[in-house]
């Protein structure tokens, strides 16, 4: 009998395929698309109640469907009139691709399967979302000259219903922070409006919430059907996340200001008792331009961004701020910095538009599902109500940027950058630069130190009447750290990007952020992919004209912990060309030596990252060499004084050998041009991630001030008294090559 996919989806079978790889290959079992399942939308918020399509797959419209997911929660289903399948996502305490099963006979087996996408709630699309409009004004309502009407509006389409009814949820975290005790509830509390027309829009005068309601000062509006009864997973729209001011008791609205003061207090005394997170966070890069370079470890704060015109409302002076990817390992608590317009680091020593550090990281961290773990509410809850409680709703900010104090970058590191791109050419860690053109698939780098590897695949570039030159580029990267999940990022048939998770081509038109097993995965609409480890190294991929140029990013830890094609990361140049068996070549290696250099970093089947889901990429990478003997590449192009190109390059390219090199070999302007690009690219990138030597914030003296914000190396502060009071010691200090001030702290 024929083998089937039932309960057997991502499985080889002995007489056919049930992963995902089988279409392309034409090997799938004829019942794969049957069990299989491919769903629209794929992603949603991880608040639950998206109603989702399961696409390729009938059922019996009387079919009592129930949607598992992942192994515990459980969700009713239902088959519509044409017999398609629908699923309702659950409330999730943690984001990334669930998995999912179904069953048709009301839960007694679940042989279909699919993945659901929960997502960060931020990362929902506004449609999906109902509007607070004038968000400010609810989450200010009952502070002075802030009353009257509160608006709410949603897509009537996002619900298919006549009558909706609007609730109150609540989130807490209960038992002790960081304990085997601690848990994180949504709660339902109570409902606004029941049986309202669905038309999209709600006005109403808030009123304080009944009884123990009206304690809860963080939460969430959700819409859903009247004919459904209240529970948890129906289909429903949520609202964003806010501070509950317009609900508050009575004692809020009588005295805002008293009644924040007081819980502002409260929090800095649970603060004093809970572990000191700020020792165990990385340390914010020392200038704008390392901030925005290292992009394995930080990325841009969206509520403070140079590209969208540094609109910075929470810290004023600022012109840019960025976020550590990773949660620290211990407490799960994020990192933020901020720079005014000289590229300088605020400090919240210095100034309320400092960066503030968070407790609880706001994307969550694995495994989720606990506090402080939780994406978005824990960092609300630490974070961000104290915020409200502390700075907007009273006058006690300087009790918040005490427990949130900046950190300065004293012991920050940059990392160091390796780059491949055009015909390819290679510019290691230690900024050695070689052109190695094999056709094959390669070690571009790999470390004992978190068992990281990158591969790179190169094809025969092609001249434009589609023969073959003597020259390969970069078709395909794939890349896997520890037991991460493998991405694979190459360029499709129509030139685009195409990348692969564990084999499974991404579909990027619902999110462009994914939160991955091991990494976080972002890919942009120009042509670009990024690929953010747990340990911080970053891998960045760039398209054009079918060909890739790929950076690698590593943290200083990866020191002495490197060896491909991109050399060992020491800081000295001698050693990059050292062979697998730890053998080195001379850096005056001839281009045939480079070649065998090159030949010698070859992959094998067995340790291979990459997909093989074509009958040619089987015949060409898997079945045959992983490094093609039969292909001789030219090693240097003749420059013909009356070849019509030779204009074209002295225009274009300059000095740049690398540009010269690739528009001379694929007879291809738009090949140089793109070389030129990444080869600048490249050396801005080492430029602007040269270490940068800070000596530490100074404090003013008592009954004095200091002028001066900038602490790096030769930047001067001075010093004056107030009135009344004369200067003892230095009036200014400068800091020095070794880390340290001038001269001994003055005082008045």
């Amino acid at each position: 009998a024929q083998d089937s996919c039932s309960q057997r989806c991502g499985e080889l079978l002995d007489t056919c395929s049930c992963q995902v790889t089988c279409q392309s290959l034409g090997i799938c079992c004829p019942d794969y698309k049957e069990f299989c399942l491919q769903i629209s939308p794929y992603s949603g918020s991880l608040m639950g109640g998206k109603d989702f399509l399961i696409e390729n797959t009938v059922f019996h419209p009387s079919s009592m469907l129930t949607c598992r997911f992942k192994q515990t929660v459980e969700t009713s289903g239902y088959a519509d009139e044409d017999g398609k399948g629908h699923c309702v996502s659950p409330l999730l305490y943690e984001t990334g691709f669930i998995p999912f099963e179904v069953s048709a006979d009301g839960g007694l087996t679940f042989p279909y399967s699919g993945t659901w996408l929960s997502v960060h709630h931020s990362k929902v699309s506004d449609g999906e979302k109902c509007t607070l409009v004038n968000a400010t004004k609810w989450q200010y309502y009952g502070t002075p000259n802030t009353d009257g009407n509160l608006t709410l509006t949603w897509t009537q389409q996002a619900l298919a219903a006549s009558q909706v009814d609007i609730e109150v949820w609540g989130y807490q975290e209960t038992g002790e922070s960081y304990s085997e005790n601690s848990l994180a509830e949504w709660k339902y509390l109570y409902t606004l409006a029941r049986g309202i027309p669905n038309s999209g829009e709600f006005s109403f005068i808030p009123v304080p919430a009944e009884g123990a309601y009206s304690t809860w000062d963080f939460g969430m509006l959700r819409i859903k059907s009247s004919s459904y009864l209240d529970g948890q997973n129906v289909p429903s729209v949520w609202s964003s996340e806010h501070a509950l001011a317009w609900h508050l008791g009575e004692d809020f609205r009588n005295d805002p200001s008293a009644w924040a003061t007081a819980k502002c207090m409260e929090w800095d005394r649970k603060e004093d008792k809970l572990p000191n997170f700020l020792e165990e966070i990385i340390d914010c890069p020392c200038t704008l331009a390392q901030a925005r370079a290292d992009t394995g470890r930080f990325h841009t704060d969206y509520g403070c961004d140079i590209e969208k015109g540094s609109v910075c409302t929470y810290h004023p002076g600022a012109v840019h701020c960025v976020r550590g990817i990773q949660a620290s390992p211990l407490y799960a608590a994020g990192q933020q910095c901020c720079y005014d317009a000289s590229g300088t680091q605020i400090l919240t020593y210095d100034s309320t538009g400092g960066s503030t550090p968070d407790r609880g990281h706001d994307w969550g961290s694995p495994p989720f599902l606990k506090p402080p773990r939780i994406p978005g509410f824990s960092h609300w809850l630490y974070d961000v109500i104290s915020f409200y409680y502390c700075c907007l709703w009273s006058d006690n900010c300087h009790l918040y940027m005490t427990k949130r104090a900046s950190s300065d970058c004293r012991t920050y590191r940059p990392p160091r950058a390796a780059s491949a791109f055009g015909d390819p050419h290679f510019l290691t860690f230690d900024g050695l630069n070689f052109t190695f053109k094999g056709l094959g698939e390669y070690t571009l780098v790999e470390s004992d130190l978190t068992s990281l590897r990158v591969q790179g695949r190169t094809q025969q570039a092609r001249f434009a009447n589609g023969t073959g030159a003597q020259v390969t580029g970069l078709s395909a990267v794939a890349m896997q750290e520890s037991s991460s999940d493998v991405i694979e990022v190459r360029s499709s048939e129509d030139l685009k990007l195409e990348v692969l998770l564990n084999q499974r081509v991404l579909n990027f038109s619902e999110q462009s952020w994914m939160d991955l097993k091991g990494l976080f995965l972002h890919s942009a609409a120009d042509q670009n992919v990024t690929v953010m480890f747990s340990s911080g190294a970053g891998v960045e991929i760039r398209g054009s004209e079918g060909i890739l140029a790929v950076t690698v990013l590593l943290p200083e830890k990866f020191m002495n912990h490197t060896q491909g094609l991109f050399g060992v990361m020491n800081g000295n140049v001698e050693d990059d060309y050292t062979f697998k068996n730890k053998t080195t070549m001379p850096v005056q290696a001839t281009p045939q030596q480079l070649f065998e250099f090159g030949a010698n970093w070859a992959v094998e089947n067995g340790s291979s990252l990459f997909t093989y889901d074509t009958e040619f990429l089987l015949n060409s990478f898997f079945y045959g060499e992983k490094h093609n003997t039969s292909f001789l590449p030219v090693f240097s192009p003749p420059e013909d004084p009356a070849d019509p190109l030779m204009k074209v390059v002295a225009l274009l390219c300059d000095s740049d050998p690398f540009c010269r090199f690739d528009v001379l070999t694929t007879r291809s302007i738009e090949v140089g041009a793109a070389t030129r690009l990444s080869h600048q690219g490249h050396k801005q990138l080492v430029k602007n991630l040269e270490p940068a030597i800070s000596c530490g914030w100074l404090d003013p003296p008592t009954n004095g001030r200091k002028n001066g914000t900038n602490y790096l190396l030769g930047s001067t502060i001075t010093f004056t008294c107030d009135q009344g009071y004369e200067l003892v010691g230095p009036k200014e200090r400068i800091c020095q090559v070794t880390g340290t001030w001038s001269g001994d702290p003055p005082s008045c």
